[in-house]
């Protein structure tokens, strides 16, 4: 037997471990099956190469609990430890032990997938234990060890009796931590990061029900078996390659991946690099609500097979944490801060990867089965166009299937939008004016104007519309986006051929004074234009640039315009060529012309969805009264 104090450059490692190590205590449970893993793949490779002593055989890695002794125990079948090994690999704790494994074999192992650390992963065990015990045989031919620690730096090392090569771990669980001796607390944790490791993991057995034989009577009971619980899938589908695998099979892992989730996702993206940073993973596109912060938090990133977070900002681009799936690298930094994780190169790269597979996938679907595509540009285009948003690259590569549809349920490329609008929608300065409506129902008579006019108007209904159009005028050269309702239909687009006003100047002068004498000079600006006599008399107009500083403000940006503070203001277009006006122009009684306005107010209020509450009750009551 053999007692000392284990290598470590400060007295107080265990306390430093309890509390900082790892800011969940779960997390023990996660770093000694990930161990475990690396010991069982560590005899995969020595047995292939034909340096193992032992069959690999079908090894599985136990998780048991024992109430009555307060224990929980981790058992592999690896590659296990000489008493030497261990001094070497848990006593001095600043050692890797993979480290040198990878280094003694680094060219027949580079591309096995073997990673793992010894030392503090394996030291979290002190998290919720106040002993810890290894019972450990190598696979070489040597009597097998026994190392007993109590949580401080004094630790006993023996030769002990055990068959099978591999290693047990023995956690003597403390009191405040009971909750790791609960079947359920410990099914739960090796669902959620041990779901997909490559060894099967057993936590007890489950009775399975034998199917019933063709010649069975009607009232034969099947009988049952007693199997081992296997909790993982060893094999999921984001380790296989594409070619393996069938649309039935992504869906499946969908399934797999999100229980609760009844609807198949629209489509998947299957990530597979090994240069010059090694990534695998599926994404998949689901159906898309309005709500971007709803969606996010639904990638969850492995390291090799093991969960690490679903909060992946910063290693995926923003905009795509709004789809779902797996990504696993090697590569990626883990249990640092997040601004670390940002400034590291190697996640840039994984970044501007991810980008681009998604990006050259959109394209592909576009181009393969574009009326598929335009199908589901609905369910997508909060991921496009907020990527548009985000990404410089992203923005380039979406030109070319980003798309504009319109009211009339036509869907257009950008370039292709331009070359069916520019002899009808360029103004007199030669700017490309491209209208658009946010609701199809609430502008339906904006809309209407327009299209009798022959123009095409886009449906542009995401909550980040104000921002994008920003960014596509920024981008391209003499175009401006106009909301259909931001004025009237003639001043949308200006054209040289200017209406004549039936109403002289003095007229004008007079009606606008009798207009402001009724209607709240903080509320409307009052405009007297000469439109189509068949025009409405009254149109109600918010410009486009102080309506979308205040959409900016409200969804983040635009707030430097302090708009977001401002009441609302609108523009009040008085056509002079309406019938209705030249009445209201020519009423001799103040009070019925004060009438008429503002009941013509009203209906123009009501059209643009502004009148409510006792406004409106008062103006159905003034409406009847004008009927009887």
């Amino acid at each position: 037997m053999a007692t000392g104090k284990i290598n470590v450059s400060v007295e107080n490692i265990f306390p430093l471990i309890k509390k900082f190590l790892y800011s969940d205590h779960e997390i023990f449970l996660r770093e000694l099956i990930s161990n475990a893993t690396d010991a069982t793949l560590k005899l995969k490779h020595l047995a292939r190469l034909g340096e193992a002593n032992v069959e690999y055989g079908n090894p599985v890695i136990e998780v048991k609990i024992d109430k009555d002794n307060g224990t929980l125990h981790v058992i592999d079948q690896g590659i296990g430890m000489t008493k030497e090994e261990v001094e070497k690999y848990i006593n001095e704790v600043a050692f890797s032990g993979a480290e040198e494994f990878l280094a003694k074999y680094k060219d027949s192992a580079k591309d096995s997938g073997i990673i793992g650390h010894f030392g503090l992963g394996f030291y979290s065990a002190f998290m919720v234990a106040n002993k810890v015990e290894i019972l450990t045989k190598s696979h070489k031919d040597e009597p097998a060890a026994h190392w007993v620690c109590k949580g401080t730096t004094e630790f006993v090392l023996e030769e002990a009796e055990k068959k099978e090569h591999g290693t047990e771990i023995i956690l003597h669980i403390n009191e405040d931590d009971k909750e790791f001796l609960e079947e359920n607390r410990i099914q739960e944790l090796l669902v959620k990061y041990n779901k997909f490791m490559p060894i099967p993991i057993k936590f007890g057995t489950r009775e399975e029900t034998l199917p019933l034989p063709d010649d069975a009577k009607e009232d034969a009971k099947p009988e049952t078996k007693t199997v081992d619980n296997i909790i993982n899938n060893p094999e999921p589908a984001w380790t296989k390659q594409p070619a393996d695998l069938e649309e039935k099979d992504y869906n499946e892992f969908y399934r797999e991946l999100y229980p609760m989730q009844f609807e198949d996702p629209l489509f998947h993206i299957h990530l597979n690099v090994d240069y010059p940073f090694n990534l695998t993973g599926i994404l998949y596109f689901p159906r898309m609500s309005k709500d971007m912060n709803i969606q996010k938090d639904k990638i969850q990133l492995y390291q090799n097979q093991v969960f690490v977070t679903d909060n992946v900002e910063g290693i995926v681009p923003e905009f795509l944490t709004m789809l779902r799936g797996v990504i696993d690298s090697p590569d990626i930094p883990l249990n640092v801060s997040r601004s670390y994780l940002q400034a590291d190169g190697a996640v840039k790269k994984i970044s501007s990867y991810i980008t681009r597979k998604v990006a050259d996938k959109l394209k592909s679907l576009f181009n393969n089965n574009r009326e598929d595509f335009e199908k589901k540009w609905d369910d997508i285009k909060i991921v496009i166009e907020y990527g548009m948003l985000t990404e410089d690259k992203f923005f380039e590569k979406a030109d070319k299937f980003a798309l504009y549809p319109t009211t009339d349920g036509e869907y257009f490329t950008y370039s292709e939008l331009e070359e069916k609008i520019k002899e009808n929608q360029t103004d007199k300065d030669g700017n490309l004016v491209i209208l658009y409506a946010s609701n199809q129902d609430e502008q339906h008579s904006y809309i209407e104007a327009a299209k009798d006019k022959g123009y095409k108007v886009l449906l542009l209904d995401s909550p980040i519309v104000s921002h994008l159009l920003q960014k596509l005028e920024n981008s391209k050269e003499k175009i401006s986006f106009v909301r259909v309702d931001s004025d009237h239909v003639d001043n949308l687009i200006k054209k040289d051929d200017e209406k004549i006003s039936k109403l002289s100047d003095e007229e004008k002068e007079k009606l606008k004074g009798d207009f402001e004498k009724v209607i709240p000079a903080e509320k409307y600006t009052i405009q007297m234009e000469a439109m189509d006599s068949n025009a409405a008399p009254l149109i109600i107009t918010q410009p486009e640039f102080m309506r979308r500083m205040k959409e900016m403000q409200q969804t983040g940006g635009g707030g430097m315009f302090g708009m977001g503070n401002m009441p609302e203001m609108y523009n009040l277009v008085v056509n002079t060529n309406h019938e209705l006006i030249n009445t209201i122009l020519n009423t001799k009684t103040e009070k019925k012309q004060q009438r008429l306005i503002k009941q013509s107010l009203d209906l123009a209020r009501l059209s643009q969805n502004l009148l409510k509450g006792e406004e409106l009750t008062a103006f159905i009551k003034r409406s009847f009264e004008m009927v009887k």
